[in-house]
């Protein structure tokens, strides 16, 4: 991998259970949001509807793991919830799931249809190594709040992911920074898709494989790896 992630053993402590699948990809095309992408997330609320049946995002088995995850770090889970259970929220709500640009329609669509948290990072904004740690609350997180920069600091213990320039997303997965996000001008990125059991590894596997299917759709000549689960 040209880009190193690591998973620190408190990490694994917390959540032995993880996994995480990574994808790198280079030569991505990226723009505004299609009919193609729209069509895609209109068709992953409607699996999302069917795989839940009737009940709440939370009392999907997933989603009630990672609430217990996020409570164990000290997060209250109804309110800063995972990406993946916030995302079908939108899902099956009258708003229904934003458009944002091609290749976040991409793998949200993947994370709704699959349940799963997805993310994406540029890694042409990335310095070193995307570490996934417990912070000791002295990391900078810098943010946008009323269109100005703000600097915050996780709490301490609150799992985050980070690089060397401070943390790229805050509460595992719960919001990412503006400085890492998938613009209309990202041509490289790392796509993230993390589990918890009781999810079957083999069902993050299927997710990574359609989401590198649906890169190679928008992106053909995209250069993709697909990394094994760790």
């Amino acid at each position: 991998m040209t880009l190193t992630l690591t998973v620190s053993d408190e990490v694994r402590a917390l959540a032995p259970g993880f996994t995480h699948v990574a994808i790198e990809a280079y030569g991505l095309v990226n723009g505004p949001s299609t009919e193609a992408t729209s069509a895609l997330l209109d068709d992953a609320a409607r699996r999302l509807a069917v795989r839940l049946d009737g009940r709440p995002p939370h009392e999907d088995s997933h989603m009630a793991a990672w609430r217990d995850v996020y409570t164990a770090f000290g997060s209250k889970p109804s309110r800063t919830r995972n990406s993946a259970e916030a995302l079908a929220k939108r899902a099956l709500s009258d708003a229904g799931l934003p458009r944002i640009n091609v290749l976040v329609d991409v793998y949200n669509a993947i994370s709704v249809a699959h349940l799963i948290p997805v993310g994406g990072e540029d890694t042409a904004h990335i310095q070193g190594a995307m570490r996934l740690v417990r912070a000791t609350g002295a990391e900078d997180f810098v943010t946008v709040a009323g269109g100005e920069k703000v600097v915050e600091h996780p709490d301490a213990g609150e799992v985050v992911w980070c690089d060397d320039m401070g943390v790229t997303c805050r509460r595992w997965n719960w919001r990412q920074g503006p400085r890492t996000r998938l613009t209309e001008e990202s041509t490289s990125a790392i796509f993230l898709l993390e589990s918890l059991t009781p999810m079957p590894v083999a069902e993050v596997e299927t997710a990574g494989a359609e989401l590198a299917e649906l890169l190679e759709k928008f992106s053909p000549g995209a250069q993709l790896t697909v990394h094994a689960p760790e």
